[in-house]
């Protein structure tokens, strides 16, 4: 039955899914979980903002959610000791505010959020946690080197949208920044009851008036509402199913076989080399 994400829990198109998925934390039971040994936690984040004129609100988040809960079920039939956590669907909103129902929350409190749910896996002794970002405003660097001393659950971040980095541009015509021809794609693959992309605009951006910003050797924030017309960063109106499909497919095999390489890796004095 093929998965359809609407929003950050488990639907299918025709309704709740009725098989037990053993790795998804929100649909198991006490039972089964108390009797199930753990190895690996994935936690999906993404976001809650606009996308061009024809992207539901909620695309990082689903999108993120259903690289890591079919990463899961292909690192799970591999033998990996995986748990999916609920994703959480709020991200870093800061330059994109100016638009209504941006939803906002900081870097500090994502942060704090997740290092009390790193507490609870140290507590349950799964010490092997894994963040699958969707959002390009979730920034986790200098977290995960924070972390480092502050607990001994080993924390990796993996930007699902970069995995497949190397065939984006054989993949796209027009790859953009964001709502761009590779999300669109991705989102006509998973979910494409949401999108309407008659809707859509060229995702025209204005040109930042300094050399060092637009050569990539001066890093700033962009406001959105400046920067965009309608939200968007590049042109979606080429994107179809079968390229989402392509390098949707492309990010779950190998985020998979991390995952099950994570879940047998033996935590020694040596560990992760």
């Amino acid at each position: 039955m093929k998965h359809h994400y609407v929003i950050v829990n488990s639907v299918y198109k025709d309704g709740w899914s009725l098989t037990l998925k053993p790795w998804r934390l929100s649909e198991l039971t006490y039972k089964t979980v108390k009797e199930t040994q753990y190895e690996v936690a994935i936690l999906p984040i993404g976001a809650t903002e606009p996308h061009n004129l024809h992207l539901p609100y909620g695309t990082d988040a689903i999108t993120a959610q259903a690289v890591a809960d079919q990463a899961c079920e292909k690192a799970y039939q591999n033998g990996a000791k995986v748990v999916l956590l609920p994703t959480i669907p709020y991200g870093v909103d800061t330059n994109m505010m100016q638009f209504p129902l941006a939803m906002n929350v900081s870097m500090e409190a994502i942060t704090v959020f997740i290092k009390e749910i790193i507490a609870t896996l140290e507590h349950n002794k799964i010490h092997k946690l894994v963040i699958i970002n969707g959002h390009g405003g979730n920034d986790f660097k200098a977290f995960v080197r924070d972390m480092y001393i502050q607990s001994k659950v080993f924390l990796s971040v993996i930007d699902w949208f970069r995995v497949p980095s190397d065939i984006k541009d054989q993949v796209f015509d027009n790859p953009g920044d964001h709502a761009d021809e590779m999300e669109t794609s991705v989102g006509l693959h998973l979910f494409p009851d949401l999108i309407n992309i008659k809707d859509a605009d060229p995702g025209e951006v204005q040109k930042v008036r300094f050399e060092g910003v637009n050569q990539g050797w001066v890093s700033i924030t962009r406001p959105w509402h400046l920067l965009t017309t309608n939200s968007g960063v590049g042109d979606p109106r080429k994107a179809t199913k079968e390229k989402g499909k392509l390098f949707f497919d492309t990010a779950v095999e190998r985020i998979a076989s991390y995952i099950k390489e994570l879940s047998d890796a033996k935590m020694d004095e040596k560990f992760p080399f």
